[in-house]
């Protein structure tokens, strides 16, 4: 008898962890995969800085090499977007042999309309992942546009939507102190969105563990630092004081 039931096996449509990647080196990389890569499913190379890494490729390389997808940061779209070069960004995204590819608006406006005949465009040669929220903490949504743009981006074809929460996890789908806006996420699943939709990102660990205790093991979750990928898993499998009530207190 197994001491513990894992989890589904990549790849997997929910339950997924998202990394996030600030541009760390080769070495600090392989150790963190040669000790979790099955519980990581997509790497995230933050904002920009693909651009900036001297070494793209060979990182590239050694995420698949652990069986990894990888997309770029939403904010490099709006970058191409604001400079009037998306067809250049596709084709750069192209180029990386991306098969993900991460729309966003976070930091500036994009029409909802315009937003949505993007995703449907880049939907048909990608897999797309669309970002909902703004990065900037004093700017609140209300949860029916969150459902809207969420359920619209959907319809365009994104295969999953992120709720936004930033590297820090203090905007959008938070309050500046971390709080959950626990009321807008009763408001999102309530209007018949599910785990399948949807990626929290939850770079804190108490967020973690609110999303895990109210939606058990298999949410979806992003922005998550590659220190944190065991640490994350455990907390999923109740292997943590956190969560060790919660997923075998009544066994």
């Amino acid at each position: 008898m197994s001491l513990i039931e894992f989890r589904q096996a990549k790849p997997r449509p929910i339950g997924r962890t998202n990394l996030l990647d600030k541009g760390y080196g080769l070495e600090h990389i392989k150790g963190i995969l040669d000790t979790g890569s099955q519980f990581v499913d997509v790497v995230k190379l933050g904002w920009g800085t693909s651009l900036v890494t001297q070494n793209l490729a060979e990182k590239l390389a050694l995420y698949r090499s652990y069986d990894v997808e990888i997309c770029l940061g939403g904010t490099l779209f709006e970058y191409a977007y604001m400079t009037n070069k998306i067809d250049e960004f596709i084709a750069y995204v192209k180029d990386q042999g991306l098969k993900i590819i991460e729309i966003s608006d976070g930091a500036i406006e994009i029409p909802e309309k315009e937003k949505g005949a993007i995703i449907e465009k880049l939907a048909k040669d990608f897999t797309v992942y669309s970002e909902v929220g703004s990065k900037d903490e004093t700017v609140i949504m209300s949860p029916s546009k969150w459902v809207r743009q969420i359920k619209n981006e959907r319809a365009a074809g994104a295969s999953l939507v992120i709720l936004e929460g930033r590297e820090s996890g203090t905007s959008g789908l938070y309050r500046g102190d971390g709080e959950i806006r626990m009321g807008l996420v009763d408001d999102i699943f309530e209007s018949g969105l599910t785990l399948a939709d949807l990626i929290f990102e939850a770079p804190q660990k108490s967020q973690q563990v609110w999303l895990l205790k109210q939606y058990g093991a298999n949410v979806n979750m992003g922005n998550i630092a590659l220190e944190d990928v065991i640490s994350l898993e455990t907390l999923r499998l109740g292997l943590r004081a956190d969560t060790l009530e919660v997923f075998h207190g009544g066994k």
